[in-house]
């Protein structure tokens, strides 16, 4: 039987990564320059210089551990076409250089092929049927595996999300399996290779504190002090330190750690992304603008409106009508959005359904009410909720709803002509096998009939968006105006499964059975 399943799992990590090498010549993003140029940043110049070099306007602005990472592929990517590796203020882009850097991605995805296989040994005790298609470790791989955002996003947008991922769900795995300081040290690279994770450091650390520093608890689920160990509270610590000490060192001993910091957390940068993450400043924002146009109408307010919400690159913000959020409202909001899901983790340490919820949560509030988040940030919670989806039949309802509408929102980073029939069939391909696998393992129902209308008013959206309204007068007037619609949309289908979560959060008891 183990033989049977690791052929079928081996099948499907050759079928994907073949799949991956299809689109290597599709359509590329700026973060395709971004990461060449940082490949150029660490080979071609000390490690003093790292965080100050300029020249472009895409600077260095991943942790450390991160930058490592890039000078060791720049070691193999000189070999492929010595110009890539070389400063350069303007972008370049040869042959070789695309095929290096496409191939690393793919490469790289191996950790994260690893992650789902221990993530598919996680639920392989479920019940399930004799056909393989409908058990849910095949199911857990598949919705993994060919996971339509992160697919578009790394192998057409262009980034590295399937190796940082990779960290993440390895690290969840081993908590699940009970072995916490692997998981811990997991979790302590991926926060140095990139910090936006950081948005489920919270429920990491309550986690830890509760089910491993605490051996026990009360009969009443309460905190037995007795119980608590500093020796693995200082193992947990010793982890930490040591990674981060591995990863900013050298910069803390040549006094660079501010300069470093500016650029990990750059707070100049507007409240949204260019276009707008879907979350609740994307609904705040809209208001504003609806407000400013209904000013105008009645000349409440000059002609010459003073928004500017939005950028890539450091600029200043301002709301028209509403009061302009600053990066401090935005901290106090995600704190409270997170708050409830983590000290549901105080009562319920060691139940694995709680655990996973408190980081979807913690992701998805981060998600929310974070400050210039990119709408790429969804998958974060996305991809752990697949491992809710398959063992719950509420978290497989809720999993529909956000990776139907987060994806779909993902669509605006993908607008060349050739690739919207890609991104629309691989789009309708994994959500056909979300919905029928899914429903097959916990029956029909998962959806109640408003949730359904919403996901199927998506296709009308977008046709609207990438098709008539392009075409249309208006495209000129409100070149913005497809982008709204869709963020605005998109997040009031987020906002609704965050809701739609804490209430399952909230009303499961400490009761929930453990994987």
């Amino acid at each position: 039987m183990a033989a049977a399943v690791e052929g079928w799992f081996v099948a499907l990590a050759v079928g994907v990564s073949l799949l991956k090498c299809l689109f290597i010549n599709a359509y590329r993003s700026t973060d395709f320059e971004v990461h060449r140029n940082w490949l150029a940043i660490t080979h071609s110049l000390p490690v003093s210089r790292w965080y100050y070099e300029n020249t472009s306007d895409w600077t260095l602005d991943y942790p450390p551990l991160f930058a490592w990472f890039e000078l060791a592929l720049s070691h193999v990517g000189r070999h492929f076409d010595p110009e890539m590796v070389k400063i350069q203020r303007a972008a370049y882009e040869s042959q070789s250089t695309v095929l290096f850097q496409r191939l690393t991605v793919i490469f790289t995805d191996l950790v994260y092929v690893l992650a789902t296989r221990e993530c598919c040994r996680c639920v392989s005790h479920l019940k399930s049927s004799k056909d393989v298609l409908t058990r849910p470790p095949f199911v857990l791989a598949v919705l993994l595996l060919f996971n339509f955002g992160l697919f578009i996003v790394d192998h057409i947008h262009f980034q590295y999300n399937g190796f940082l991922m990779g960290f993440l769900l390895l690290s969840l795995a081993k908590h699940l399996q009970s072995k916490h300081l692997q998981g811990a040290l997991l979790f302590a690279l991926l926060l140095n290779l990139k910090h936006i994770f950081l948005y489920v450091a919270p429920a990491y650390g309550v986690f830890l504190l509760r089910s491993y520093c605490f051996s026990e608890d009360h009969p009443d689920g309460s905190l037995n002090w007795r119980s608590f160990s500093l020796l693995r509270l200082s193992a947990l610590g010793s982890i930490v330190v040591s990674v981060t000490a591995l990863s900013f060192g050298p910069f803390i001993a040549m006094g660079q750690l501010p300069q470093v910091l500016s650029r990990l957390f750059p707070f100049k940068r507007g409240l949204c992304h260019a276009y707008w993450a879907p979350n609740a400043w994307a609904l705040y924002t809209a208001a504003d603008k609806g407000l400013t146009a209904l000013g105008l109408r009645l000349r409440l307010l000059d002609s010459s409106p003073r928004a500017s919400m939005t950028g890539g690159l450091v600029q200043e913000f301002h709301h028209t009508v509403l009061p302009s959020v600053s990066p401090a409202v935005t901290l106090i909001c995600t704190a409270l959005a997170l708050l409830p899901s983590v000290l549901c983790l105080v009562s319920r340490p060691r139940h694995s359904l709680s655990f996973l919820r408190a980081v979807v949560l913690c992701a998805l509030a981060s998600f929310m009410f974070g400050w210039h988040v990119h709408e790429k940030a969804v998958l974060i919670a996305i991809l752990p909720l697949s491992l809710l989806a398959v063992q719950s039949r509420e978290d497989a309802g809720i999993f529909l709803l956000l990776a139907t509408t987060g994806h779909y929102s993902l669509f605006p980073l993908i607008f060349t002509a050739a690739e919207f029939p890609l991104k629309l069939l691989l789009m309708l391909l994994f959500s056909v096998f979300s919905f029928s696998a899914l429903h097959k393992l916990h029956g029909p129902g998962l959806l109640s009939l408003p949730e359904r209308c919403f996901l199927l008013l998506l296709p009308l959206l977008c046709v609207s968006c990438e098709l008539l309204l392009p075409l249309s007068s208006l495209s000129s007037r409100l070149p913005f105006l497809p982008l709204l619609l869709t963020s605005v949309y998109c997040s009031l289908g987020v906002t609704y499964c965050f809701i739609r979560l804490y209430r399952t959060l909230l009303r499961t008891g400490p009761k929930d059975k453990q994987s």
